[in-house]
Protein backbone atom coordinates (compact mmCIF):
# COMPACT_ATOMS: atom_id res chain seq x y z
CA UNK A 1 0.00 0.00 0.00
CA UNK A 2 1.64 3.60 -0.50
CA UNK A 3 2.25 5.66 1.99
CA UNK A 4 0.04 8.76 2.61
CA UNK A 5 2.05 12.03 1.89
CA UNK A 6 1.24 14.19 5.05
CA UNK A 7 3.73 16.86 3.87
CA UNK A 8 0.59 19.32 2.68
CA UNK A 9 -0.03 19.73 7.22
CA UNK A 10 3.73 19.88 7.36
CA UNK A 11 4.73 23.04 5.08
CA UNK A 12 5.20 26.25 6.52
CA UNK A 13 2.19 28.84 5.93
CA UNK A 14 3.12 32.85 5.59
CA UNK A 15 0.44 34.92 6.19
CA UNK A 16 0.35 38.09 4.21
CA UNK A 17 1.88 40.34 6.91
CA UNK A 18 4.80 38.72 6.50
CA UNK A 19 4.56 36.06 9.38
CA UNK A 20 5.30 32.53 8.61
CA UNK A 21 4.38 29.34 10.61
CA UNK A 22 6.26 26.41 10.54
CA UNK A 23 3.32 24.22 9.56
CA UNK A 24 -0.14 24.33 8.82
CA UNK A 25 -1.26 22.55 12.32
CA UNK A 26 -3.26 25.29 14.49
CA UNK A 27 -3.92 24.38 18.26
CA UNK A 28 -7.20 25.25 18.66
CA UNK A 29 -8.42 27.28 21.71
CA UNK A 30 -9.62 25.16 24.40
CA UNK A 31 -10.74 26.24 27.92
CA UNK A 32 -8.80 24.43 30.91
CA UNK A 33 -10.27 25.51 34.17
CA UNK A 34 -6.89 25.72 35.47
CA UNK A 35 -5.93 29.49 35.88
CA UNK A 36 -5.52 30.87 39.25
CA UNK A 37 -8.35 32.69 41.13
CA UNK A 38 -6.74 36.08 40.88
CA UNK A 39 -7.27 35.57 37.00
CA UNK A 40 -2.89 34.29 36.05
CA UNK A 41 -1.71 31.78 34.35
CA UNK A 42 -0.89 28.75 36.79
CA UNK A 43 2.37 26.63 36.52
CA UNK A 44 0.53 23.93 35.61
CA UNK A 45 -1.02 25.63 32.81
CA UNK A 46 1.94 26.84 31.79
CA UNK A 47 3.22 23.16 31.58
CA UNK A 48 0.37 22.21 29.52
CA UNK A 49 0.92 24.40 26.80
CA UNK A 50 4.75 23.96 26.53
CA UNK A 51 4.03 20.51 26.13
CA UNK A 52 1.86 21.16 23.14
CA UNK A 53 3.79 24.21 21.83
CA UNK A 54 6.50 21.40 20.82
CA UNK A 55 4.63 20.29 17.24
CA UNK A 56 2.08 22.62 16.14
CA UNK A 57 2.80 26.31 13.66
CA UNK A 58 0.97 28.65 16.13
CA UNK A 59 -1.37 27.98 19.62
CA UNK A 60 -4.35 30.07 20.17
CA UNK A 61 -4.41 29.90 24.02
CA UNK A 62 -8.13 29.40 25.96
CA UNK A 63 -9.62 32.77 25.97
CA UNK A 64 -8.88 35.07 28.20
CA UNK A 65 -11.60 37.71 29.82
CA UNK A 66 -11.42 41.26 28.64
CA UNK A 67 -13.55 43.03 31.58
CA UNK A 68 -14.45 41.80 34.73
CA UNK A 69 -17.52 40.88 33.79
CA UNK A 70 -16.93 39.02 31.33
CA UNK A 71 -15.18 35.93 33.21
CA UNK A 72 -17.40 32.61 31.62
CA UNK A 73 -15.21 30.12 33.33
CA UNK A 74 -13.99 28.60 36.41
CA UNK A 75 -10.26 28.45 36.60
CA UNK A 76 -10.26 31.37 33.34
CA UNK A 77 -7.38 33.15 33.22
CA UNK A 78 -7.67 37.04 32.41
CA UNK A 79 -6.41 40.10 30.33
CA UNK A 80 -8.41 42.96 31.90
CA UNK A 81 -6.36 44.51 33.36
CA UNK A 82 -2.52 45.82 33.48
CA UNK A 83 -1.43 43.69 36.44
CA UNK A 84 -1.61 40.62 34.42
CA UNK A 85 0.60 41.57 32.18
CA UNK A 86 3.92 39.76 33.45
CA UNK A 87 1.42 36.34 34.29
CA UNK A 88 0.24 36.80 29.98
CA UNK A 89 4.31 37.51 29.33
CA UNK A 90 4.80 34.02 30.93
CA UNK A 91 2.83 32.26 28.67
CA UNK A 92 3.53 33.72 25.65
CA UNK A 93 7.46 33.39 26.58
CA UNK A 94 6.26 29.48 27.23
CA UNK A 95 4.14 28.93 23.91
CA UNK A 96 7.03 30.66 21.50
CA UNK A 97 9.97 29.12 23.18
CA UNK A 98 8.40 25.98 21.63
CA UNK A 99 9.13 27.74 18.40
CA UNK A 100 5.10 27.69 17.77
CA UNK A 101 3.36 31.70 17.09
CA UNK A 102 1.68 32.69 20.15
CA UNK A 103 -2.44 34.11 19.37
CA UNK A 104 -3.65 35.31 22.57
CA UNK A 105 -7.89 34.41 22.40
CA UNK A 106 -10.21 37.57 24.15
CA UNK A 107 -13.13 37.41 24.94
CA UNK A 108 -16.54 38.49 26.69
CA UNK A 109 -18.96 35.96 28.03
CA UNK A 110 -22.07 37.95 28.01
CA UNK A 111 -25.28 35.88 29.35
CA UNK A 112 -23.26 32.54 29.40
CA UNK A 113 -21.11 33.97 32.47
CA UNK A 114 -22.07 32.09 35.55
CA UNK A 115 -23.36 34.59 37.62
CA UNK A 116 -21.22 33.44 40.66
CA UNK A 117 -17.97 34.71 39.03
CA UNK A 118 -19.26 38.19 38.06
CA UNK A 119 -18.35 41.10 40.92
CA UNK A 120 -22.18 41.48 40.98
CA UNK A 121 -23.90 38.36 40.02
CA UNK A 122 -25.81 40.38 37.17
CA UNK A 123 -24.70 38.64 33.29
CA UNK A 124 -25.29 41.32 30.68
CA UNK A 125 -26.06 41.15 26.96
CA UNK A 126 -27.45 42.47 23.78
CA UNK A 127 -30.84 42.04 25.25
CA UNK A 128 -32.93 40.47 28.61
CA UNK A 129 -33.23 37.43 26.56
CA UNK A 130 -32.12 33.94 28.71
CA UNK A 131 -30.00 31.26 26.54
CA UNK A 132 -31.99 27.90 25.60
CA UNK A 133 -30.30 25.14 27.83
CA UNK A 134 -29.36 22.14 25.45
CA UNK A 135 -31.12 20.40 28.19
CA UNK A 136 -34.26 22.07 28.04
CA UNK A 137 -35.22 25.21 30.27
CA UNK A 138 -33.16 28.75 30.12
CA UNK A 139 -30.18 30.08 31.53
CA UNK A 140 -30.32 33.09 33.60
CA UNK A 141 -32.33 36.45 32.64
CA UNK A 142 -29.34 39.09 31.72
CA UNK A 143 -29.86 42.85 32.11
CA UNK A 144 -29.50 44.81 28.93
CA UNK A 145 -26.64 46.44 27.96
CA UNK A 146 -26.28 50.24 28.10
CA UNK A 147 -24.67 52.27 25.22
CA UNK A 148 -22.51 53.70 27.57
CA UNK A 149 -21.45 49.98 28.28
CA UNK A 150 -21.44 48.51 25.55
CA UNK A 151 -18.40 51.79 23.98
CA UNK A 152 -16.76 50.37 27.42
CA UNK A 153 -16.64 46.86 26.36
CA UNK A 154 -15.39 47.91 23.19
CA UNK A 155 -12.62 49.33 24.77
CA UNK A 156 -11.85 46.80 26.89
CA UNK A 157 -11.13 44.74 23.60
CA UNK A 158 -8.81 47.11 22.81
CA UNK A 159 -6.70 47.57 26.27
CA UNK A 160 -6.43 43.84 26.10
CA UNK A 161 -5.33 43.65 22.84
CA UNK A 162 -2.45 46.18 24.19
CA UNK A 163 -1.85 44.23 26.94
CA UNK A 164 -1.07 40.97 24.16
CA UNK A 165 1.45 43.21 22.61
CA UNK A 166 3.17 44.22 26.30
CA UNK A 167 3.39 40.50 26.99
CA UNK A 168 5.07 39.72 23.84
CA UNK A 169 2.00 37.38 21.93
CA UNK A 170 1.80 37.28 18.27
CA UNK A 171 -1.34 38.04 17.67
CA UNK A 172 -4.97 37.86 19.02
CA UNK A 173 -8.04 35.93 18.21
CA UNK A 174 -11.45 37.71 19.02
CA UNK A 175 -13.89 35.36 19.99
CA UNK A 176 -17.29 35.59 18.23
CA UNK A 177 -17.59 32.47 18.22
CA UNK A 178 -20.16 29.58 20.86
CA UNK A 179 -22.78 31.77 21.26
CA UNK A 180 -20.78 34.37 23.59
CA UNK A 181 -21.08 38.13 23.77
CA UNK A 182 -20.26 39.78 20.16
CA UNK A 183 -22.67 36.21 18.72
CA UNK A 184 -25.07 37.14 21.40
CA UNK A 185 -24.88 41.34 19.32
CA UNK A 186 -25.14 39.54 15.70
CA UNK A 187 -27.59 37.29 16.64
CA UNK A 188 -31.51 37.27 16.22
CA UNK A 189 -32.36 35.24 19.00
CA UNK A 190 -30.43 37.56 21.62
CA UNK A 191 -30.30 41.08 20.20
CA UNK A 192 -33.73 42.38 20.47
CA UNK A 193 -32.36 46.04 20.34
CA UNK A 194 -33.80 49.03 18.17
CA UNK A 195 -31.01 51.25 18.36
CA UNK A 196 -28.20 51.18 16.51
CA UNK A 197 -27.06 48.17 18.06
CA UNK A 198 -29.49 45.92 17.04
CA UNK A 199 -32.78 45.63 14.33
CA UNK A 200 -32.35 45.29 11.09
CA UNK A 201 -28.70 42.55 10.38
CA UNK A 202 -26.64 45.63 9.84
CA UNK A 203 -26.63 47.24 13.07
CA UNK A 204 -26.66 43.90 14.55
CA UNK A 205 -23.24 43.30 12.90
CA UNK A 206 -22.59 46.83 14.67
CA UNK A 207 -20.57 45.52 17.50
CA UNK A 208 -18.75 42.62 16.36
CA UNK A 209 -17.45 45.25 13.40
CA UNK A 210 -16.73 47.92 15.93
CA UNK A 211 -14.69 45.47 18.61
CA UNK A 212 -12.67 44.47 15.46
CA UNK A 213 -12.09 48.29 14.41
CA UNK A 214 -11.10 48.73 17.69
CA UNK A 215 -8.48 45.93 18.38
CA UNK A 216 -6.75 46.95 14.99
CA UNK A 217 -6.46 50.75 16.20
CA UNK A 218 -4.70 49.74 19.33
CA UNK A 219 -2.89 47.14 16.89
CA UNK A 220 -1.76 50.28 14.64
CA UNK A 221 -0.63 52.31 17.32
CA UNK A 222 1.43 49.84 19.28
CA UNK A 223 2.52 46.35 17.49
CA UNK A 224 4.49 46.20 14.46
CA UNK A 225 3.12 45.66 11.41
CA UNK A 226 3.25 41.75 11.61
CA UNK A 227 0.83 40.92 14.70
CA UNK A 228 -2.20 38.99 13.65
CA UNK A 229 -5.76 39.74 13.91
CA UNK A 230 -8.31 36.79 13.58
CA UNK A 231 -11.90 36.25 14.27
CA UNK A 232 -13.76 33.09 15.28
CA UNK A 233 -17.19 32.66 14.65
CA UNK A 234 -19.93 29.66 14.71
CA UNK A 235 -22.11 29.83 11.29
CA UNK A 236 -25.15 29.28 12.50
CA UNK A 237 -27.41 28.72 15.38
CA UNK A 238 -30.30 26.12 16.50
CA UNK A 239 -32.53 28.92 18.11
CA UNK A 240 -35.66 30.33 16.00
CA UNK A 241 -35.55 33.07 15.47
CA UNK A 242 -31.37 32.37 14.85
CA UNK A 243 -28.26 33.26 12.77
CA UNK A 244 -28.73 31.49 9.71
CA UNK A 245 -26.12 30.67 6.63
CA UNK A 246 -27.33 33.85 5.08
CA UNK A 247 -26.60 35.82 7.52
CA UNK A 248 -23.16 34.08 8.58
CA UNK A 249 -22.36 34.61 5.19
CA UNK A 250 -23.20 38.53 5.46
CA UNK A 251 -21.16 38.51 8.77
CA UNK A 252 -18.40 36.94 6.63
CA UNK A 253 -18.68 39.73 3.44
CA UNK A 254 -18.55 42.70 5.92
CA UNK A 255 -15.27 40.78 8.02
CA UNK A 256 -13.53 40.83 4.91
CA UNK A 257 -14.18 44.16 4.42
CA UNK A 258 -12.33 45.54 7.11
CA UNK A 259 -9.55 43.18 6.80
CA UNK A 260 -7.93 40.51 9.08
CA UNK A 261 -5.24 37.85 9.34
CA UNK A 262 -7.80 34.80 9.38
CA UNK A 263 -11.60 33.74 9.85
CA UNK A 264 -11.67 30.62 12.28
CA UNK A 265 -14.36 29.07 11.79
CA UNK A 266 -16.11 27.00 14.98
CA UNK A 267 -17.41 23.53 14.44
CA UNK A 268 -17.37 20.36 16.26
CA UNK A 269 -17.54 18.42 12.86
CA UNK A 270 -16.14 19.71 10.67
CA UNK A 271 -17.75 18.37 7.58
CA UNK A 272 -20.95 19.17 9.31
CA UNK A 273 -24.02 20.18 6.85
CA UNK A 274 -26.13 23.73 7.10
CA UNK A 275 -29.45 23.47 8.43
CA UNK A 276 -30.53 26.77 6.82
CA UNK A 277 -30.35 29.91 4.97
CA UNK A 278 -28.68 28.45 2.03
CA UNK A 279 -30.22 26.15 -1.21
CA UNK A 280 -26.38 24.40 -1.28
CA UNK A 281 -26.32 21.22 0.14
CA UNK A 282 -22.35 21.42 0.70
CA UNK A 283 -21.03 20.84 3.56
CA UNK A 284 -20.74 24.59 5.63
CA UNK A 285 -16.65 24.57 5.75
CA UNK A 286 -16.86 24.49 2.00
CA UNK A 287 -19.41 27.15 1.43
CA UNK A 288 -17.84 29.59 3.72
CA UNK A 289 -14.46 29.08 2.26
CA UNK A 290 -16.41 29.81 -1.36
CA UNK A 291 -17.91 33.37 0.08
CA UNK A 292 -14.64 34.33 1.76
CA UNK A 293 -13.17 33.97 -1.82
CA UNK A 294 -9.21 33.48 -0.90
CA UNK A 295 -9.09 36.72 0.01
CA UNK A 296 -8.21 35.66 3.87
CA UNK A 297 -7.33 32.54 5.24
CA UNK A 298 -9.93 30.29 6.51
CA UNK A 299 -9.17 28.02 9.88
CA UNK A 300 -11.32 24.87 9.96
CA UNK A 301 -11.46 22.88 12.85
CA UNK A 302 -13.86 19.71 14.22
CA UNK A 303 -13.14 16.15 15.21
CA UNK A 304 -9.81 15.65 13.10
CA UNK A 305 -8.35 12.68 15.51
CA UNK A 306 -7.13 10.37 12.63
CA UNK A 307 -4.20 12.20 11.09
CA UNK A 308 -6.08 11.40 7.55
CA UNK A 309 -8.73 13.23 8.50
CA UNK A 310 -6.92 16.08 9.49
CA UNK A 311 -5.14 15.90 5.76
CA UNK A 312 -8.44 15.37 4.17
CA UNK A 313 -10.06 18.79 6.00
CA UNK A 314 -7.36 20.89 3.22
CA UNK A 315 -9.36 19.41 0.62
CA UNK A 316 -12.33 21.90 1.55
CA UNK A 317 -9.86 24.85 0.68
CA UNK A 318 -9.35 25.62 4.38
CA UNK A 319 -5.32 27.38 4.44
CA UNK A 320 -4.71 26.17 8.32
CA UNK A 321 -5.78 23.06 10.17
CA UNK A 322 -6.55 23.55 13.74
CA UNK A 323 -6.43 20.58 16.34
CA UNK A 324 -8.03 20.72 20.14
CA UNK A 325 -9.27 17.60 21.43
CA UNK A 326 -6.85 15.75 18.88
CA UNK A 327 -4.13 17.42 21.14
CA UNK A 328 -5.44 16.79 24.23
CA UNK A 329 -5.44 13.18 23.43
CA UNK A 330 -1.84 12.84 21.95
CA UNK A 331 0.40 16.11 22.10
CA UNK A 332 3.08 14.57 19.91
CA UNK A 333 0.63 14.20 16.85
CA UNK A 334 2.38 16.34 14.53
CA UNK A 335 5.63 15.44 15.62
CA UNK A 336 4.46 11.81 15.29
CA UNK A 337 3.66 12.80 11.54
CA UNK A 338 6.71 14.63 10.95
CA UNK A 339 8.73 11.63 11.86
CA UNK A 340 6.64 9.97 9.37
CA UNK A 341 4.90 7.79 12.13
CA UNK A 342 1.13 8.56 11.51
CA UNK A 343 -0.12 5.16 12.72
CA UNK A 344 1.33 5.95 16.27
CA UNK A 345 -1.17 9.04 16.91
CA UNK A 346 -3.39 7.74 19.83
CA UNK A 347 -7.07 8.95 18.63
CA UNK A 348 -8.30 7.89 22.46
CA UNK A 349 -7.52 9.47 25.53
CA UNK A 350 -5.08 6.82 27.90
CA UNK A 351 -6.93 7.52 30.95
CA UNK A 352 -3.89 6.29 32.96
CA UNK A 353 -1.58 9.06 31.60
CA UNK A 354 -2.69 12.07 33.23
CA UNK A 355 1.04 13.06 34.47
CA UNK A 356 2.97 12.00 30.94
CA UNK A 357 0.06 14.07 28.87
CA UNK A 358 0.58 17.19 31.43
CA UNK A 359 -3.15 17.70 31.83
CA UNK A 360 -3.44 19.74 35.11
CA UNK A 361 -5.69 18.22 37.01
CA UNK A 362 -9.09 20.85 36.54
CA UNK A 363 -8.95 20.11 32.88
CA UNK A 364 -8.63 16.42 33.74
CA UNK A 365 -11.19 15.66 35.76
CA UNK A 366 -13.43 17.42 33.24
CA UNK A 367 -12.00 15.05 30.49
CA UNK A 368 -12.91 11.93 32.61
CA UNK A 369 -16.07 12.60 33.73
CA UNK A 370 -17.51 14.63 31.20
CA UNK A 371 -19.29 11.67 28.59
CA UNK A 372 -18.66 12.07 24.84
CA UNK A 373 -16.09 14.99 25.26
CA UNK A 374 -13.37 12.73 24.35
CA UNK A 375 -13.05 9.35 22.98
CA UNK A 376 -11.72 7.61 26.15
CA UNK A 377 -9.64 4.44 25.39
CA UNK A 378 -11.13 1.40 26.57
CA UNK A 379 -14.52 3.04 26.88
Amino acid sequence: MPQTDYRPLLDPYEFTNGITLRNRVVMAPMTNFSSNEDGTVSGPELEYYIRRSKGAGMVVTACVYVSRGGKGFHGEFGADRDELIPSLRQLASAIKGEGAKAVLQIFHGGRQCPPELLPDGQTVSASDVPSELPSGGHGPVPRTLTDEEIQVIIADFGAATRRAIEAGFDGVEIHGANGYLLQQFFSPHSNRREDRWGGSLEKRLSFPLAVLREVKRVVNEYASSSFIVGYRFSPEEPETPGITMAETFALIDALKEEGLDYLHVSLMELWSLPRRGTEDERPRIEQIVDRVGGTVPVIGVGSLYKPEDALKSLDTGISLVALGRPLLIDPDYVQKLAEGRPGDIATELDTTAQAELVIPDPLWGALVNTPGWLPLKGQ
